[in-house]
């Protein structure tokens, strides 16, 4: 079943990925909100961490912000902050990461000599450490404390493998596309693939309603995405690790 939806927002979404040139596009505005919010992570149905997350559009591209943090008096309690920019035809242009507790480690990714290097300085009494990766500025960021890097991913999905007409999206169902990903923390690329299942039915915060059911697959697992006719993620499960993440 094809999803065929009237939605202005998702315009806005796919302009967010859409190379330049790859059709007409709506008219900028500065400083514009794509998506804010948090997400709450929840392993065998209990709280363990918050992102907090806000996805900003400008004249020279998109800002992608967030900051993790594990609840209080959880064990080695953590938080992370994170920004991203993506110039205007969808490539990377700089992604940062900062450890804010238990530690004060830093990483950067940016484009050089047509790849990505990625510099880590683990504290800061260390050496910066650099590592070259054989990967364009196209590839996508997948860090594993910023789930709102997964919504990122499917608007991409979107602008490649759905056809926008009159105001109208229209994404066929079962079509699966591969994706060359980075993981700044694990330091390593990863291809996944995702795939726009159809129509489903689940229950978020206690309400059941029908939404976007996407598969997330990579070598460490399956991940399955619910994404409302916004285009915006609201529910993430993670069978294998008894983990689901949900919007708050």
């Amino acid at each position: 079943m094809n999803l065929r939806k009237q939605i202005i927002g998702a315009m806005a979404l796919l302009w967010f990925v859409v190379p330049a040139g790859a059709g007409d596009k709506p008219k900028e505005i500065p400083g514009k909100n794509v998506d804010s919010g948090a997400f709450g992570v929840f392993v065998n149905g209990q709280r363990v961490a918050t992102e907090t997350f806000s996805i900003q559009q400008g004249p020279a591209g998109s800002v992608a912000t967030g900051q993790f943090k594990t609840e209080s008096g959880a064990p080695n309690q953590t938080s992370v902050s994170a920004e991203m920019e993506i110039s205007p035809n969808g490539d990377l242009k700089k992604y940062e990461w900062k450890e804010l507790s238990p530690g004060q480690a830093k990483a950067t990714v940016a484009p050089a000599n047509d790849f990505l290097t990625e510099r880590v300085i683990l504290s800061p009494k260390d050496k910066p450490e650099e590592r070259p990766f054989m990967l364009p500025s196209s590839t996508t960021i997948l860090d594993d404390y910023f789930f709102s890097h997964r919504e990122i991913l499917v608007w991409r999905f979107m602008a490649s493998a759905c056809k926008q007409e009159n105001g109208q999206v229209s994404c066929p169902a079962n079509q699966k596309t591969l994706f060359g990903t980075l993981n700044p923390q694990q330091r390593a690329p990863m291809q996944v693939s995702l795939e726009f299942t159809g129509r489903e039915k689940t229950t978020i915060r206690g309400n059941e309603k029908e939404y976007n059911h996407f598969v997330l697959k990579s070598d460490s697992g399956e991940w399955i995405l619910w994404v409302d006719d916004q285009f915006k993620l609201q529910k993430i499960e993670i069978p294998s690790d008894k983990t689901e993440v949900v919007r708050d």
